[in-house]
C-alpha cells in the first residue's frame, strides 16, 4: 500500500496544474490603453487595411426572459461595429433549448455558433465526432485572450481530448471551506492551515460553547449524502489526504479513486468526525435543500463547499440577527478558505471550469480562413471594453458608474429589449476582465482565493472520456461505491465489508469500466 501511496503522490503532483493569474482592467480609461484593447483596436485597422466586409455571424443562444436583444439594437450594433461583424442572434427560451438544440442539430442548419450546455450530450458528440463541427483546439494558441486559455478547463470541456468549441469560463477554484469567524474568534482560535488545524476547530465548535448559549447544543461541521452530480464535503477533503479526483494515474494506467489508500485514509478521518459527533449524525437523510440552516441557526460551524456560499450564509445570518435588533452590519460572520494542507501539500476540488462552450459549424463556417475570423471574434469579445458593453450595455444610456463599479439602470424593460442575453456569448478566456458591479469585501476576498486556488486544483485525468460502459451501469456502480462508504462511516460495516463492495464493484462492470477508461486514456496519449 505504501508502494502505491507514493507512485500516487506523484502522480497527483504531476495533475495539479500550476496557473498565471491575469488581472484585468478596471475602469474604460484602462480598458481602452490596455495591450488587450490595443489588439482589438489594431485588428479592426487591419480589418480595414485589408478591407474586410463585415462577417456574416449567426449565433444560436438560450434566453432567460421573455423580450431579448434584437440585432438592430444599440448594443448589438456598437458590438458589431466594434469586431467588424454582423450579428444575427437566434433567440430560444431557456426552458426548452435542449429541445431546440437537438432539433437544429438533426436539421443540419447550423447557425454559425450554437452554444452548447451540455458537451457530453449524446447528440453533440455524434455529431462532432462526425465532423459537423470545427476542433478548435489547434488554432487558439493564435489568439491574445484564447490563448490563455486554462488546460484544466479545456481537458473537461473536451471529448475524448479534442475541443470542438470554446468554452464559457466559470471559476475553477471554486470549492473549499466557510466556517462561522465569531465562533472561531469566541473559542480563541485562528484560521485553520492543516488538517489537524482543520479537526481541531470542528472539536472546538462542539466542546467550547462558541454561540456563548451556555448549552450544549453545537458540533462542528454541517454534511449531506453525497450525489454523483454535485461535489460533496467529503469529495473536497480527501483531496487533503492525497487521493485523486474520482480517477488517478500509478504506473500510466488509470484508477478509481477508491482503489487508493488515500481514499481510504480520508474515509476513516470522516469516520472519526462521525464517532466523535463532530458532524451531524443524519447527514445520509440530511435534505441537501436545507444544508446551508444549520449553519445560520447555531447549529453547526462549517460547511465545506463552494466558497461563494459564504457571502449567502452571511447574508442569511445578518437577515436573522436584523430581525431582533442584535445586527451588526460593519462585520461579517462567515469567512472562507480555499483548504488545508495535507502531506502534500495544498489540494483544491476544481468544478468543470465552465457553463457549456460554444462550438462553431462546418455547415455555416465552411473555410479555415472563416473560422479564423470567428475565433478573432470570440478572441475579441474578451477584451475588457466589449465584455462590459455584452455584460451592461452602453455608459450614460444602461448604466453609470460609481468609482470602478456599474449602477444598472433601473429601466428593467430597456435593459431586457437591449442587453440581458449577450453575456450568454462571453468565454470569459483567461477571465471575466469587464466591469463588475460593487463587491462587498467577503465577496472580494471570495474571488481572490478562487483565483488563487486554480494553483492547487487536481485534475480529473478522465474527465474527456466518453464510455459506453459508464452510460449503461454508472448509476449502479456509483450506488455500490456511495452506500458502501456511508454504511462504513456509520459503523454498519468495517474495513473488510468496505472492501467486499469494492469487490462487488469490480464484477458489477467495474473492471469493464477501468478497461474502458485505460484503453481511452492510452489512445489519447498516443
Amino acid at each position: 500500500m505504501k508502494k502505491n501511496s507514493k507512485k500516487w503522490v506523484a502522480a497527483a503532483a504531476v495533475g495539479t496544474v500550476v496557473l498565471t493569474t491575469v488581472t484585468g482592467c478596471g475602469s474604460d480609461k484602462e480598458s481602452s490603453a490596455s495591450p488587450g484593447a490595443a489588439a482589438t483596436g489594431q485588428a479592426t485597422a487591419t480589418a480595414a487595411a485589408q478591407n474586410l466586409a463585415p462577417l456574416d455571424l449567426s449565433i444560436m443562444l438560450p434566453i432567460f426572459k421573455t423580450n431579448y436583444p434584437k440585432d438592430d439594437g444599440p448594443v448589438t450594433t456598437e458590438i458589431d461595429k466594434k469586431t467588424n461583424t454582423k450579428i444575427h442572434l437566434e433567440w430560444v427560451p431557456n426552458s426548452s433549448y435542449t429541445d431546440k438544440f437537438n432539433i437544429t442539430l438533426a436539421s443540419g442548419k447550423l447557425p454559425s455558433i450554437i452554444y452548447v450546455g451540455d458537451v457530453k450530450n449524446p447528440s453533440f458528440v455524434n455529431a462532432a465526432k462526425s465532423g459537423a463541427f470545427w476542433e478548435v483546439g489547434p488554432y487558439l494558441k493564435d489568439y491574445p485572450n484564447l490563448s490563455k486559455a486554462n488546460p484544466v478547463i479545456m481537458n473537461n470541456s473536451s471529448i475524448d481530448g479534442k475541443n470542438y468549441g470554446v468554452y464559457r469560463g466559470r471559476a475553477l477554484g471554486r470549492n473549499g471551506i466557510n466556517y462561522r469567524k465569531d465562533w472561531l474568534d469566541a473559542v480563541g482560535m485562528q484560521p485553520p492551515k492543516t488538517i489537524d488545524d482543520f479537526y481541531n476547530m470542528l472539536k472546538a465548535f462542539k466542546e467550547k460553547d462558541p454561540d456563548k448559549n451556555g448549552k450544549d447544543d453545537t458540533y462542528g461541521m454541517v454534511l449531506v449524502k453525497w450525489t454523483g452530480q454535485w461535489a460533496s464535503g467529503f469529495d473536497i477533503i480527501k483531496l487533503w489526504f492525497g487521493a485523486p479526483n474520482k480517477w488517478g494515474v500509478v504506473d500510466g494506467k488509470l484508477v478509481p479513486e477508491h482503489q487508493t489508500a488515500e481514499y481510504m485514509e480520508a474515509l476513516k478521518f470522516m469516520k472519526k468526525l462521525y464517532d466523535e459527533k463532530l458532524i451531524n449524525q443524519d447527514f445520509a437523510v440530511f435534505d441537501s435543500a436545507k444544508w446551508n440552516d444549520p449553519v445560520v441557526n447555531n447549529q453547526a460551524g462549517v460547511i465545506v463547499d463552494v466558497t461563494d456560499n459564504a457571502a449567502r450564509l452571511d447574508d442569511k445570518i445578518h437577515a436573522a440577527l436584523a430581525k431582533d435588533g442584535k445586527d451588526n452590519p460593519n462585520i461579517h460572520y462567515v469567512d472562507n478558505l480555499i483548504g488545508v494542507t495535507g502531506k502534500n501539500g495544498m489540494k483544491a476540488l476544481p468544478t468543470s471550469g465552465f457553463a457549456g462552450i460554444l462550438a462553431i459549424s462546418k455547415s455555416t463556417v465552411k473555410t479555415e480562413a472563416e473560422l479564423k475570423r470567428v475565433l478573432k471574434f470570440l478572441d475579441q469579445m474578451n477584451e475588457p471594453d466589449l465584455t462590459t458593453l455584452a455584460g451592461y450595455g452602453i455608459e450614460g444610456k444602461h448604466y453609470t458608474k460609481d468609482g470602478d463599479a456599474v449602477v444598472p439602470s433601473k429601466d428593467t424593460a430597456l435593459l431586457e429589449s437591449e442587453v440581458e442575453g449577450l453575456n450568454q456569448m462571453l468565454p470569459f478566456i483567461p477571465e471575466d476582465t469587464g466591469l463588475k458591479v460593487k463587491q462587498t469585501p467577503l465577496r472580494l476576498q471570495t474571488t481572490k482565493i478562487q483565483k488563487e486556488a486554480e494553483q492547487y486544483v487536481v485534475a480529473n485525468p478522465a474527465e474527456p472520456f466518453i464510455s459506453t460502459v459508464y452510460s449503461q451501469k454508472g448509476q449502479q456502480l456509483d450506488n455500490i461505491i456511495n452506500d458502501a462508504r456511508i454504511k462504513f462511516i456509520v459503523g454498519q460495516t468495517d474495513e473488510a465489508g468496505l472492501k467486499a463492495a469494492f469487490d462487488t464493484w469490480k464484477k458489477s462492470g467495474g473492471d469493464d469500466l477501468v478497461k474502458e477508461m485505460n484503453d481511452l486514456y492510452a489512445a489519447v496519449k498516443k
